[in-house]
């Protein structure tokens, strides 16, 4: 995979770049870039623990190229790192990359080879990393992804674990390629504002279950997306993805014992369907008037 980059995106945290070391440790050994921003004030502490593996973009410059859909003038977002990515890429002489946050304590198989739910830490990043993007590469994804362990709240009973089939999201692990570009929207839940506005127009976003990250707890460190989410709340986070897709997505309460406000998607009103022949009305022409027979 010489033309493949893993990206760590973060801000703030340099002695908190936890996926580095989880990369390494699960066999990974392709090329690392650490994505930074021109307005992190720990800028020099990351050259200094990750040399010229650091690579530091123009925020405001990025902030002009989509839409944010606010005006709050706030860039401690995500998002801004996530469309520089691909002039990275570009630069770097990159086609395929992973955007990665920096905070992921694991990489995991969530099944066996007789696809049985069973957890177990992945040790051959790269045979998994590979296998990935020769399936990306096979269809016309825009972007493809890892499962999130969340996905699988109730192990072997949770919905993702029974299915086991590709979800139409994307959230976390974006694999992608600089001839396949496309534009995260928002400045807050701008994974879900993304795959739901562009499968509204026919674009793929996947996620393979086959495999999944183990992630800190949201609001669990300071620096990153924490203190955007503190201030603003699961509400405000959650109503981006209604501003770009009013039609198909809304706010809810989530949760059993601790309720919290988040968003829900109605994919049968997100995405386009194809009509089965055997629903299709047959029509007969009769003049300029097209009749049809049921």
């Amino acid at each position: 995979m010489d033309d493949f980059a893993a990206f760590i995106l973060t801000h703030g945290r340099p002695d908190r770049v936890i996926t580095y070391d989880s990369l390494k440790r699960s066999g990974y050994t392709g090329r690392i870039v650490i994505v930074i921003d021109n307005e992190d004030d720990s800028a020099e502490e990351y050259r200094q623990r990750f040399g010229d593996k650091v690579v530091v973009f123009d925020k405001r410059a990025i902030a002009g190229t989509f839409d944010e859909a606010d005006n709050f003038d706030d860039r401690r977002a995500i998002v801004y790192a996530r469309n520089a990515c691909f002039g990275i890429a570009q630069s770097l002489g990159v086609k395929h990359f992973i955007e990665l946050d920096d905070d992921y304590w694991g990489f995991l198989y969530k099944f066996d080879s007789n696809l049985m739910f069973q957890e177990r830490h992945i040790a051959n990043l790269d045979a998994v990393l590979a296998s990935m993007l020769r399936f990306f590469r096979g269809t016309s994804a825009r972007s493809v992804a890892f499962a999130q362990n969340g996905d699988f709240i109730g192990g072997k009973d949770s919905g993702t674990a029974r299915s086991k089939g590709l979800k139409r999201k994307c959230m976390n692990t974006f694999i992608c390629s600089t001839d396949r570009p496309f534009q995260f929207i928002g400045r807050i839940n701008e994974d879900v504002n993304t795959y739901t506005r562009q499968a509204s127009v026919g674009q793929l976003f996947l996620t393979v279950p086959l495999v999944a990250i183990g992630q800190q707890p949201t609001q669990s460190s300071a620096g990153g997306m924490t203190d955007i989410y503190l201030d603003g709340g699961t509400y405000v986070k959650s109503f981006y993805s209604v501003i770009f897709q009013p039609s198909s997505v809304k706010v809810r309460m989530m949760g059993e014992r601790k309720k919290r406000l988040h968003h829900h998607v109605s994919w049968r009103h997100t995405v386009p369907a194809i009509l089965a022949e055997q629903h299709k009305k047959r029509a007969t022409m009769k003049g300029d008037v097209e009749i049809p027979t049921s």
